[in-house]
């Protein structure tokens, strides 16, 4: 079986429910192998975020090599990079390897209000990154940041959806979680909108949503899928995760990276 290489270049998350642990759960999960570029280390737990140390540029264009030249890669995604350096070093090394299934995480604000990324770094994000995205997948507060208006309905997602797509990138895929009523998502390509919508599941916790559904859906690409239904899968699991999702610690616990899987089973058995 040809296993599908899927890499992770983001932050270490120390309480396990976001960032490079949830992205690697999430690739293992969904049947490919998954490799990591370390670009910060957090001390986080599910009540937000203590600290933050960034590696140095070159230790991370350094694991970068090492994966790329070793291994080699199908499909990446991005999640935290709080700096313009880094932004850059990583737009660099994308272009260098040629890594065409890109998925970009815009990660802005961690679960308990706390600001991951630096102000200059959202512009260095546009300029650099976006125009490599395959897809971005912006929440409704990032989607705010990135297009400049404010979402309160699914027309103004649409709109947003817009905005970021003439920026660069390819397809924008804008998750609707932060509004009311059911849980809508948005997909644009440039020429078509789709909308991907499910139950609104009441808890606290979903620590780390976004980095599990970019992961499931660069988990997508490079098994092969085209990006309608690699988000679509993205969608089931990340619902599916949200609904078992685990009471763990006194913030906003993880979701459940198995949940998905072991319900297929079940299904199947």
């Amino acid at each position: 079986m040809k296993l599908s290489r899927v890499l992770t270049i983001a932050g270490s998350d120390s309480g396990g429910g976001a960032g490079i642990q949830a992205d690697l759960k999430t690739i293992t999960a969904l049947g490919g192998f998954g490799m990591s570029v370390i670009t910060a280390l957090t001390a986080q737990n599910t009540l937000g975020v203590q600290g933050i140390h960034e590696i140095p540029i070159d230790f991370v264009e350094k694991q970068f090599d090492s994966v790329a030249a070793d291994i080699g890669i199908d499909a990446a995604k991005t999640g935290m990079l709080s700096s313009s350096e880094i932004m850059r070093s990583v737009a660099k090394k994308i272009r260098e390897y040629k890594v065409e299934k890109l998925v970009v995480d815009p990660v802005m604000v961690a679960k308990g209000g706390a600001m991951l990324i630096r102000e200059e770094a959202k512009k260095t994000l546009i300029e650099t990154l976006l125009p490599l995205a395959l897809i971005i997948t912006p929440n409704v507060p990032e989607a705010e940041e990135l297009s400049g208006i404010k979402i309160t309905t699914i027309a103004e997602m649409k709109k947003s959806a817009e905005i970021i797509h003439r920026m660069g990138a390819e397809n924008v895929f804008v998750k609707g979680g932060h509004l009311s009523g059911d849980a809508l998502d948005i997909l644009y390509d440039g020429k078509n909108f789709y909308e991907f919508v499910s139950e609104r599941i009441k808890t606290k916790d979903t620590h780390g949503t976004g980095c599990t559904t970019s992961a499931a859906i660069a988990t997508g690409l490079a098994q092969g899928m085209n990006v309608y239904d690699a988000v679509k899968r993205a969608k089931e699991y990340i619902t599916t995760a949200i609904r078992f999702a685990l009471r763990i610690g006194g913030g906003h616990g993880p979701t459940n990276h198995m949940a998905y899987v072991l319900q297929k089973n079940v299904s199947c058995g």
